[in-house]
Formats: C-alpha cells, sequence, structure tokens
C-alpha cells in the first residue's frame, strides 16, 4: 500500500478514469478489444479486472500508476523487471503484456485536455486465487507466507541484477520500515487521543533502539508489502475442516526497496496479525516459515517486536493522513485500522518479552516438526 512518491504521500494524483475510457486505452495502447472490464480497489493508483475478445478470452489487470509516481520511469521498470524475473524462477507472479509498440508499459494522458497529468500503464497477466484476507488463516498457510517472503527477498538479493535496480535506493520513502521516524510529521492525523500516544512511544523506541542497529542487519530487496490483500492463495485439499492452501499470487511491487531481510518478516507478521482471531499467535508461524529459508541473528530477531510495531504505526498513521486529503476513499484507506488499533494496543499492553516469548516458542516448535 503506497501512498506517494518518498516521504510526499499528499502530492499524488490519483487517476480517475471511467471503464470506457479505460477500454478505449486497452485498445489504442496494446492493440486489444476490451470484452467485459470492472475496477479493482487500489489504494492510490488505479487498477481495472477486464476480459479480452482474442486468444481464448484471456484476463489482465490494467494498472494505471498514479501521478507522482509516473514521474520514476525507472523504478516501475524496476517493479516490472522483478515480477517477469520472479516467474520466471516459479513465483506466481504477474507478467506484463507488450504495448504495440514492443514496450512493458507506456506514458498516457489521463484526458484530452492541455497539461493534463500522465499516467503510466501496464497491462499485467491476471491471477487466480482469492486474497488471504477473505479466508480463516491457519498455521500451514502462515507457514507459507513466511517462507514465500523469504524466498522472494532472497532470490531477488542474490540473482536480480536488471540494471534498473539502482532505483530501489528510494532514501525516504515514507514505507520502506528504516524510516518510522518520518511519520513525526503525519502525526497530527491522529489528533489527540491514547493511539497517538503509543505511536509516538513507537518512534521514539524505534530511534532508540532500531536505527542504531540497522548496520548490523542483513540487506536485501524487499518486497515490501505482502499484506493480506497482495497474497492470493487457493486451497489445494478438499478439506473443510482442515484445509490445505498455497499461494498462487504475489500482487502490487509498488513498494519495492532496498531494506533488509528482517523487515520482511516483521511487515508479513503485522499484516497477518490483521486478519486472525488469534493475532498474537500469527508471528512464530510467520517466522519459522521465514527462518526456513533465511534463520534470523540474534540482532535481527531483537528487533522483531519494534518493526512490527513499526509496521502498525506506518500504516495506521499514513492511513488516517491519506483519509484527510481524500475522503471519498476512507474506507479503503482505513481497513488497517479496524483491527490494527486493537492488536497495537494489546502488543503495548503485554510487553515484548511476552509477545517474543510467544513468537519464539512457537517458531521453535517447527524445529521438531517442519511442515512438508
Amino acid at each position: 500500500m503506497s501512498s506517494g512518491n518518498d516521504c510526499q504521500p499528499q502530492t499524488l494524483t490519483k487517476p480517475a478514469l471511467g471503464e470506457q475510457e479505460a477500454a478505449e486505452l486497452v485498445d489504442r495502447v496494446f492493440g486489444l478489444k476490451v470484452s467485459w472490464i470492472g475496477p479493482l480497489p487500489s489504494y492510490d493508483d488505479q487498477n481495472f479486472h477486464l476480459r479480452v475478445s482474442a486468444e481464448g478470452a484471456a484476463e489482465y489487470v490494467l494498472k494505471i500508476t498514479n501521478s507522482e509516481d509516473s514521474r520514476e520511469p525507472d523504478l516501475i521498470e524496476a517493479q516490472t523487471q522483478a515480477m517477469m524475473f520472479l516467474s520466471a524462477e516459479g513465483f506466481p507472479s504477474a507478467t506484463p503484456y507488450l504495448t504495440k509498440d514492443g514496450n512493458i508499459m507506456s506514458l498516457e494522458s489521463g484526458d484530452t485536455r492541455p497539461g493534463s497529468k500522465k499516467y503510466m500503464v501496464r497491462l499485467l497477466t491476471y491471477l487466480p486465487g482469492i486474497p488471504v484476507a477473505k479466508i480463516a488463516t491457519n498455521a500451514q498457510i502462515l507457514y507459507e507466507i513466511g517462507r514465500l517472503a523469504a524466498s522472494v527477498d532472497k532470490v531477488l538479493s542474490e540473482k536480480f541484477h536488471h540494471p534498473s535496480v539502482k532505483s530501489l535506493h528510494r532514501g525516504q520513502f515514507i514505507w520502506n520500515l528504516a524510516n518510522v521516524p518520518l511519520l513525526d510529521q503525519y502525526i497530527y492525523a491522529l489528533g489527540q487521543n491514547k493511539y497517538r500516544a503509543v505511536v509516538e512511544q513507537v518512534i521514539e523506541q524505534f530511534k532508540g533502539k532500531v536505527i542504531p542497529k540497522l548496520s548490523s542487519f542483513r540487506a536485501c530487496i524487499n518486497h515490501g508489502d505482502l499484506n493480506d490483500h497482495n497474497i492470493l492463495i487457493d486451497s489445494s485439499s478438499a478439506s473443510l475442516e482442515n484445509p490445505q492452501y498455497r499461494v498462487s499470487g504475489i500482487l502490487d511491487f509498488s513498494d519495492m526497496s532496498y531494506g533488509y531481510y528482517v523487515f520482511e518478516v516483521a511487515i508479513a507478521i503485522m499484516y497477518m496479525m490483521i486478519e486472525s482471531s488469534e493475532p498474537l499467535s500469527v508471528g512464530g508461524h510467520v517466522l519459522a516459515g521465514f527462518e526456513s529459508v533465511v534463520p534470523l541473528t540474534a540482532e535481527e530477531r531483537g528487533a522483531l517486536f519494534l518493526l512490527v510495531s513499526g509496521r502498525f504505526a506506518q500504516s495506521l498513521v499514513i492511513a488516517a493522513h491519506t483519509a484527510l486529503l481524500y475522503p471519498e476513499n476512507k474506507e479503503y484507506l482505513t481497513i488497517t485500522a479496524k483491527t490494527g488499533w486493537k492488536h497495537l494496543m494489546t502488543m503495548f499492553e503485554m510487553g515484548q518479552e511476552a509477545v517474543e516469548k510467544t513468537w519464539f516458542e512457537t517458531a521453535q516448535a517447527y524445529a521438531h516438526h517442519a511442515p512438508a
């Protein structure tokens, strides 16, 4: 759920094409006739699910990037090349349908008026499955998601060498977990209440305990947003009592940046907590899956509580800030807030030691009976 470029979530313009305009765009840029089209939810871009009449009624997602991010073609190139690379490596990632000119993307005007905003447009393969947000998660899928998070970062960091990769050094990007201290400038959006006091505590502890240790963490490329709406799954078992799930799609690479392995597991834990009826037990299952691929160091494990708390703070503060700017999109912008505040408050009431004990003991249990 990125929100604008670097530390300025207020500068973007979200595209607002109608379905007819979007269908005409697909025809003009990609040379495909749309037989059906419908909107998909998005934080700050505009997405459409569509079918085309050619090629056996193939399905695609038309992704129209917001005006601010559209001014960084190298960054969008890196994200798209990473998706293509992951697909070639066997991960369930979308790939682009090329434009009529043979390109992976095209910069297009929002309308015909002079000086209208320009948006980067891509047509991506449609991935099957349902979002994790729509199911009751179990230990098996949480473990799989942890393993996926580690595997994606590991293969990108070790084998993805496209020239555009340098654009993933994003400095002040507000959604990079290293930049939790930047929330100071948006915290006004929370008003004055007990929630704000906890977020201020998270930020101060983050500055004192996490920032000085960043140099000891292992660096990598982060997907950066493996949330419950960006991971698609399908069921590989007919058992209703004990369904077995597999990941069928990884969506939304717009928050990719250079970071650290421990960032990715913290982000995954936080978002999986959102959907769980037992949120505090989630971390251990995700951590076990992650460590089956990339075991964490003692320093990285020691930062996990504040990193998860920091991601809660980022999500809640930036959503509140952006909802003030775009009240018409408030419902989607504040999806996480519905349970996010409750979970963050619970974590702080329990305290770091008790929460970590729960996570680490759960993860340790997998050492004796790791899933197949």
